[in-house]
């Protein structure tokens, strides 16, 4: 018995974890359901508590270069301790709230290249942590970053790419560690002045934080001001707003002031 605990403390004949997800598709906001099996070894053993979390993938700047890292965000816990028999099997719902942060990596059936987002399972047992597979989400726009992501695309941006920075945007209420850029080249009427244009969500229950910098010909306008656009949607009345007019005024006063026109 003492070999069998040991072998089973080492992964070898001891309990697994399985996570089926009802649905692989949701939003910022929504929920994400599912039910988590865990299947007992060739042992007793003791449980001390179940875990489901979201992992996005993150590029961090180091010394050494950009690296990307696993990073976990709305993790919570699912179950508590108990023992697991040997052979027995031990099943549990649950429900994990996607966080208003949560990045897109799907719009209008198009994956955002460049973003992954998955559930992680984790199962804290005999002291040790035993982390299941990860199992995909899709995460797609909410109606009011819909409207935005539809006006690029009605002023003739193309996506371009996808990504997520670890950090934090100063002036913002971000809360999560890491935010996304969502990457887009411009139609010709730009195409003079702008090399591409990175758009980023902050968003919470009652509104969204939109900001928008502006990369132009020949290098980055990180310091101009009038290069980087900041606004407010509030989710309950963004309908009411011509954003296509909204953002082509923009572009054109920049590109006034800019000469490129």
């Amino acid at each position: 018995m003492v070999f069998k605990k040991l072998m089973a403390s080492m992964g070898a004949g001891g309990a697994s974890v399985e996570t089926e997800l009802h649905a692989a598709e949701t939003t910022p906001g929504g929920v994400v359901e599912g039910r988590i099996r865990i299947q007992g070894g060739k042992v007793d053993q003791e449980i001390e508590g179940l875990f489901v979390g979201f992992q996005a993938v993150v590029e961090v700047e180091t010394q050494d270069g950009e690296q990307r890292r696993n990073v976990e965000f709305g993790r919570q816990q699912v179950g508590g301790a108990f023992t697991l028999r040997e052979g027995a099997t031990h099943d549990l719902d649950f429900r994990l709230p996607v966080p208003w942060e949560a990045p897109l990596t799907t719009f209008r059936g198009v994956p955002l290249r460049g973003t992954t987002v998955g559930v992680r399972t984790e199962l804290a047992i005999d002291r040790a942590i035993d982390k299941g597979d990860l199992d995909p989400v899709a995460v797609g726009a909410f109606p009011a970053q819909a409207l935005i992501l539809d006006a690029f695309g009605d002023l003739g941006f193309h996506f371009r790419a996808a990504d997520l920075e670890l950090g934090h945007i100063r002036g913002t209420d971000q809360r999560l560690p890491f935010y996304q850029e969502i990457e887009f080249t411009p139609p010709q009427a730009y195409a003079r002045g702008i090399n591409e244009v990175e758009l980023t969500f902050v968003s919470n229950e009652h509104r969204t934080e939109v900001i928008l910098e502006i990369d132009k010909k020949g290098g980055a306008l990180s310091g101009g001001s009038d290069a980087i656009r900041r606004f407010t949607v509030e989710h309950a009345g963004a309908h009411q707003t011509d954003w296509n007019a909204y953002l082509h005024g923009w572009f054109q006063e920049l590109g006034q002031r800019r000469g490129w026109f």
